[in-house]
């Protein structure tokens, strides 16, 4: 009976244990919930859209689409983690520089974030859909205003 007991309780703190690790929601990168209360930081635009950073056109349309929605990208997470790396706190925050334009994920999530707004989704909606990968099947070389 104390073997029983002994292996129930060692089987009951292995899953508490593990439990930090099993849940998907705390992969979730950041994201702010409700609306900017004061004015974003500017995203990229005119002439700053020129360089290496962006030598191909679909790079300069992302950064136009994502300057149409700020609010939005404010509220969305980007799966790229750089809110690990570079301590960004949205997808808003990859446009305020040229990360945006060097990585493919922020590009897609902020081009599926646009198309989703343009069919009237709400930014809880986007959200739900770029967590579920749905930004995936964007294609950038397509992307256009």
């Amino acid at each position: 009976m104390k073997r029983i007991l002994g292996l129930l309780a060692l089987g009951l703190i292995t899953i508490a244990a593990s439990a930090q690790w099993s849940n998907p929601a705390a992969d979730i990168p950041a994201y702010n919930a409700k609306p900017p209360a004061k004015p974003l930081p500017a995203i990229l635009s005119g002439e700053q859209l020129t360089g290496p950073y962006f030598s191909h056109p679909y790079q300069v349309t992302v950064y136009k689409m994502a300057a149409k929605i700020p609010a939005v990208l404010h509220q969305q997470p980007c799966y790229c983690h750089c809110d690990r790396a570079m301590g960004h706190n949205s997808l808003h925050s990859c446009f305020e520089g040229t990360h945006g334009a060097a990585c493919s994920t922020c590009m897609q999530e902020a081009v599926y974030a646009y198309q989703q707004t343009r069919k009237g989704k709400t930014p809880a909606q986007i959200r739900a859909g770029i967590e579920r990968g749905d930004w995936q099947d964007v294609k950038l070389e397509d992307a256009s205003l």
